[in-house]
């Protein structure tokens, strides 16, 4: 006789309900009073459904208890267990699909210089973690124009029979080589207009080099943009200094202040490095968005080798989602009055819960998203631009097929072992590339360290999705057609 019993998923409770989310289809299921019977008595161990019946009878009629089963066996909560003892089924991995053919490229990140005004003493660019080439010397300081253009006829050629185009300037610091950047733009919206393609731009910069003729140009073509900021003064100027120590804080935010008050045709983002010295995340996020203005403002773990003295260690991530967990429950008071609260975290991670994402890769890189060194090398991202092992091509002869498949098929979540009795894994899937490999030396690892902060987190963020399900649910509209590829 075949048993019933409980397969993969994680609970929560939210608005007063108990919610499942289910791995590994990403779904979120909302459960009744007999679901939620049902559910509990299977957790004690399998059962077959007459006796499921009888035990419930108390409380629901027969018909009742079998077509809530049969409810929970079409959503996979429920399986049967083929006389199994054990009360849940193991994790289902993910189905290792690589795709057959070139995947449409949707952004190309386009560095267009590796120098920088700034010397963060953190800076993956700079610092000692930085993937060094040896196999093509030098790369040149500054992109040249005629490689710029080669990269926008790249990126239209691979986006292949997509109708949109995207395209992030990035750097170093971006805005040191604005004039190729300026003249990139022109030729791709000339390129884009002659294949019948949209395209539009952003770029990330510190902001120290925006005059006022860089501020109109970003205002006039539309160019979103997002700045490296770190926090109010103090927090500021620890890590983000120019070459002779000095802060760049008095410097940047005065330009920051012209670029929002000019430049209202797109929001204006900041992105944070949170390091074990400014984890202050209310105090960054009440000065970025409450007095300089911001629209939105993004954090991230500094990505470094374990054993730098600003790196995050296991109970600095502890610290951090207490940090995060009462910022979020802001946005969650905000967003039930349908008021704008500029905590990207919560934002992209909400996205990911109502698209149903279930990941089989962390990130675009290599896939969606790909990074041109300034010698017009292509490689997974732009994190790992110029390196010839994470290399795919070049913007002249294009990208090897062959390259990315062995990629996407090494890559695939479902090779890493460590992640597939995770329950966050369709949200996660491992983490960033180039995290792991600063920290464990290979692109293919899933990154540990930080494995309870993002359970933890994902948990929060679904606690905030259900009861925004339950209360605004009109809320969650935005998010129905919203991309969410992102660059940091």
């Amino acid at each position: 006789m075949s048993l019933l019993g409980l397969r993969e998923f994680h609970a929560f409770d939210a608005a007063g309900r108990r919610y499942l989310y289910l791995v590994p289809s990403a779904a979120v299921f909302a459960l009744d009073d007999c679901s939620e019977a049902i559910v509990e008595r299977l957790g004690e161990g399998p059962r077959a459904l007459t006796d499921l019946a009888h035990d419930l009878a108390s409380r629901f009629d027969a018909v009742e208890v079998t077509d809530t089963i049969a409810e929970l066996q079409r959503v996979r909560v429920v399986g049967e267990m083929a006389d199994k003892p054990e009360g849940l089924s193991p994790p289902v991995p993910l189905p290792k699909i690589v795709p057959l053919r070139p995947v449409p490229l949707q952004t190309l990140v386009i560095n267009v210089t590796n120098q920088c005004n700034l010397a963060c003493t953190y800076c993956y660019e700079y610092g000692e973690d930085k993937i060094v080439d040896t196999t093509n010397g030098q790369q040149p300081k500054f992109m040249s124009e005629e490689t710029a253009r080669e990269s926008v006829d790249f990126a239209l050629r691979e986006a292949r029979d997509s109708t949109h185009a995207h395209i992030t300037f990035f750097g170093g610091e971006t805005l040191m080589n604005f004039p190729v950047l300026k003249s990139a733009i022109a030729y791709a919206r000339q390129r884009a207009a002659e294949v019948g393609k949209e395209i539009d731009f952003s770029l990330t910069t510190n902001a120290t080099l925006l005059r006022p003729d860089v501020i109109e140009f970003l205002a006039n073509e539309r160019v979103g943009v997002t700045i490296s900021i770190d926090g109010p003064e103090d927090l500021q100027d620890k890590f983000r200094v120019f070459n002779n120590g000095a802060g760049s804080y008095a410097v940047a935010a005065p330009k920051i202040k012209a670029l929002l008050a000019r430049h209202r045709s797109r929001p204006i983002g900041a992105r944070v490095t949170l390091t074990k010295q400014t984890m202050d995340v209310a105090r960054i996020y009440r000065h970025l968005f409450d007095e300089l203005g911001f629209w939105e403002v993004g954090f991230a773990p500094v990505t470094t080798a374990p054993g730098r003295d600003y790196a995050i260690s296991d109970g600095g991530f502890d610290h951090l989602l207490g940090q995060f967990r009462a910022l979020a429950a802001d946005y969650l008071e905000a967003s039930l009055q349908n008021r704008h609260h500029g905590f990207s975290n919560v934002r992209e991670t909400l996205q990911e819960i109502h698209q149903g994402h279930a990941k089989a890769y962390p990130c675009g890189a290599g896939i969606g998203l790909m990074g041109v060194s300034t010698d017009g090398r292509v490689a997974l991202c732009h994190r790992f631009a110029g390196s010839d092992e994470h290399g795919l091509g070049t913007v002249r002869d294009g990208v090897s097929w062959e390259k990315q498949q062995a990629f996407l098929d090494t890559h695939h979540v479902s090779n890493k072992t460590d992640c597939q009795t995770c329950w966050a894994r369709p949200i996660c899937a491992g983490g960033c590339y180039h995290e792991a490999n600063t920290r464990y030396g290979s692109t293919q690892a899933p990154n540990l360290h930080y494995c309870e902060w993002i359970r933890g987190w994902t948990h929060t963020c679904l606690e905030i999705y259900g009861e925004l399900a339950e209360k605004n649910p009109a809320f969650l509209a935005q998010f129905d057609n919203e991309p969410t590829e992102k660059v940091s």
